[in-house]
């Protein structure tokens, strides 16, 4: 007994085999989900809107889409910029930032945002993220700050998810 998979050349003997493949295969195109951030090497990556090296992970930012080469942001501040120019984003695109006080990446459309005037981040933005209320509130510069929402930072569209 053969099983022939539609549009495939796949043929087996085993019809087990070949409705496990074809599930094996359906999971994986399932499991892909959004683009994930990628690393960020803070001796060598150039921010995509002022060139300067994204130095420190606290303030950094990225937008990532399947096929493309991740865009780094050394400042919120340049995300935003950057989004704001008319820049055209690639489908599937996601934009992540760092929490300051974790240097983990989050979801920016999820993140939240605190502007601490005359706080010095690598373009002067004074804007810093954090992933969930909760690692704001365990950070002490976001004390110092006014909490700003996501559409007062990025206007009404937002980041990309």
């Amino acid at each position: 007994m053969s099983a022939n998979l539609p549009g495939s050349k796949l043929e087996t003997r085993n019809p087990k085999l070949a409705g496990t493949l074809v599930c094996l295969l359906v999971a994986a195109a399932c499991a892909s989900g959004p683009p994930q951030p990628a690393a960020l090497d803070t001796k060598n990556t150039e921010c995509a809107h002022c060139r300067m090296i994204a130095s420190d992970i606290h303030y950094a930012a990225q937008i990532v889409a399947p096929g493309e080469e991740p865009k780094f942001f050394d400042d919120v501040g340049c995300l935003r910029d950057y989004l704001k120019s008319g820049t055209a984003v690639p489908a599937g695109a996601v934009a992540y930032v760092a929490d300051h006080r974790t240097g983990e990446w989050a979801v920016a459309a999820d993140a939240v945002y605190t502007n601490v005037a005359g706080f010095s981040t690598p373009m002067d933005s004074g804007l810093i993220a954090h992933a969930n209320a909760a690692s704001r509130e365990a950070d002490p510069r976001a004390q110092r700050g006014d909490r700003t929402e996501v559409k007062d930072v990025f206007g009404p569209n937002g980041p990309p998810r």
